[in-house]
């Protein structure tokens, strides 16, 4: 239900469907939704100005050290809702979600380092060559119990091989999932499908495609979602990209194409796999590939999922319906015609990680870019000069190829990518400091205890 153009009817239907408060929520830095519950009678008062909240939190890290912020003295930020975004949470259903912005508080701009402005000011990009972008998000997570007996104290909701593509008790014995999967429909996330994935306890709830910023705040909630209802049900759920040495890892897959002022596919091209715009498009991502995957993989354990025959791909390349490549066209023609982004880790923000490959397919196109050859076959198998440039093997490589790539530092903004690279420059050090070798085979306590519970 749109309430955009009035508010105020808005909350009156809110108030006769039993509404008693307004939760807004908004994304930082890391995709964790921040936000304030808010009595339903006071919410129009607070759409103009917004809810204030310390800009710090855009600048602090996991570990709740507030890494960017100080040197300004903690200021503080509004956050505006967009009342095009509230919806009845159908668990809690005296209770609606609205998504809101950063600005600042004369209201004159964004705040630099707000994802969700960020995607909007893409979008708007692409709106000035005719074309909207359209994007597929897709998650998988991991159902935890909190066993101090069990390794890094993490257990598993259900532990048992080969119950990929299962669903039911077998698979999901209180019906989590499932709940999950409905509720998650009814709270307006075009949820469609659900069901146990590859690995021990994993599992993924597929999301229609939509408008790009309709997406990212689809995925963005489905995140929010899955982790309170697992809280609910005292367990937790968790998007970081590998918890468990003995199991493979969650990806955050974005299937992208772009429409043109007519609702047509531009990716479409008859019988071949991609048209002339997108091959430049993965041209684009390709170029920026190294930089981008600070973004895809914005974590220490992210580099412990991106291994060989992980199905997360190691180098910067693509392929026709190869899913060891980077970017993946599936083999589906028409309005179906897409490419497939693998490498996104699921701790990845969404609103962060889908405006970035925009910005790259975007450079792509306005500069003709041309990619290579495609992959054929297992690119695991390949030397570098067939498979493509290799990918930063861990964070502290790809923060460094994210600041050398000044185009992309400067179409995502100098104060957004200054704060996330001291934030995570920061959580490097803490780590090395804890840890004293990295090695991609073994998750550590620290891991699980930095991330499970907030990504």
């Amino acid at each position: 239900m749109s309430y955009g153009h009035d508010p105020e009817a808005a909350v009156a239907s809110l108030r006769g469907q039993g509404v008693k408060a307004i939760r807004l929520l908004y994304t930082d830095l890391h995709g964790v939704a921040r936000g304030k519950d808010i009595p339903i009678g006071h919410f129009v008062d607070l759409l103009e100005e917004g809810i204030t909240f310390c800009a710090a939190v855009m600048g602090t890290d996991l570990s709740h050290t507030p890494v960017v912020g100080g040197e300004q003295g903690y200021v503080d930020f509004a956050i505006r809702p967009d009342p095009e975004t509230l919806r009845v949470v159908p668990w809690q259903p005296d209770v609606a979600w609205c998504l809101g912005e950063a600005w600042t508080l004369d209201g004159t701009d964004h705040w630099p380092s707000c994802p969700r402005a960020l995607l909007a000011r893409v979008v708007a990009r692409y709106a000035t060559h005719g074309l909207l972008p359209i994007v597929g998000p897709e998650l998988e997570w991991f159902l935890c119990t909190r066993d101090p007996e069990a390794p890094n104290g993490l257990g598993r909701y259900v532990d048992e091989l080969s119950r990929v593509y299962t669903v039911g008790a077998v698979s999901d014995p209180r019906q989590i999932n499932l709940r999950t999967l409905l509720w998650a429909d009814d709270l307006g996330l075009k949820a469609y499908a659900g069901n146990h994935e590859f690995m021990s306890s994993q599992y993924e709830i597929n999301l229609k495609h939509s408008a790009a910023l309709d997406a990212a705040d689809r995925a963005f909630m489905l995140k929010a979602a899955v982790k309170e209802v697992a809280a609910r049900e005292g367990l937790l759920a968790t998007f970081m990209g590998r918890p468990f040495t003995d199991q493979g890892g969650s990806g955050f897959h974005i299937h992208l194409s772009l429409a043109d002022s007519d609702g047509r596919n531009a990716f479409a091209a008859g019988d071949a796999l991609l048209s002339p715009l997108g091959l430049r498009f993965v041209a684009g991502v390709l170029e920026h590939a190294q930089g981008l995957q600070a973004l895809l993989g914005p974590t220490i354990n992210a580099y412990k999922r991106i291994l060989p025959d992980s199905l997360a791909p190691t180098h910067a390349n693509w392929g026709h319906d190869n899913r060891t490549a980077f970017c993946r066209i599936p083999n589906e023609r028409g309005a179906r015609t897409r490419v497939e982004v693998r490498t996104g880790d699921g701790s990845a923000c969404a609103h962060l990680l889908t405006a970035a490959l925009l910005l790259a397919g975007v450079d792509g196109i306005e500069r003709e870019l041309e990619p290579p050859e495609p992959v054929v076959g297992d690119s695991y198998r390949m030397d570098d000069a067939h498979a493509g440039t290799k990918l930063p093997a861990d964070l502290g490589a790809a923060l460094d190829a994210l600041e050398a790539d000044t185009w992309l530092v400067g179409e995502l903004g100098e104060e957004l990518v200054s704060t996330f690279v001291a934030m995570k420059r920061f959580e490097v050090e803490r780590f090395e400091e804890a840890v004293a070798t990295f090695d991609p085979k073994v998750i550590t306590e620290w891991e699980v205890r930095e991330y499970a519970a907030h990504l």
